[in-house]
């Protein structure tokens, strides 16, 4: 037998165990998680794509519903956050403008603004 026919063959067995392995000894078992147990840059890019929607439409209401989605915190801690981090990660100067306009936009006091 010649050395490709040997090596071909280690290279479907290898994979063969490979497959066999993943897919049932140790398959991905998908877990439900909740976007606050994000890192903070995907939690910034989540704010900024808030705010890029806000500045299209101008809806602060549906701006704070879509920031309660990353979790407890209120929108506007979120947002300072966001700014915060975007600043620190040399986030480019139109987007750190349009996280400053959602958080310009914000009210300071949440519960006066909540039925």
């Amino acid at each position: 037998m010649s050395r490709w026919v040997r090596f071909l063959i280690a290279i479907l067995v290898g994979l063969g165990l490979g497959l066999y392995y993943g897919w049932v000894v140790s398959p991905v078992e998908f877990v439900d998680t909740v976007p606050s147990t994000l890192r903070e840059d995907f939690q910034t890019d989540i704010v900024l794509m808030v705010a890029e929607i806000y500045q299209a439409d101008g809806d602060l209401a549906a701006a704070m519903h879509r920031l309660a989605f990353l979790g407890e915190r209120p929108p506007l801690e979120v947002t300072q956050a966001a700014v915060a981090f975007a600043t620190q990660a040399g986030y480019s100067a139109r987007d750190l403008d349009t996280l400053n306009n959602l958080l310009q936009a914000l009210p300071v006091d949440v519960e006066a603004t909540t039925p």
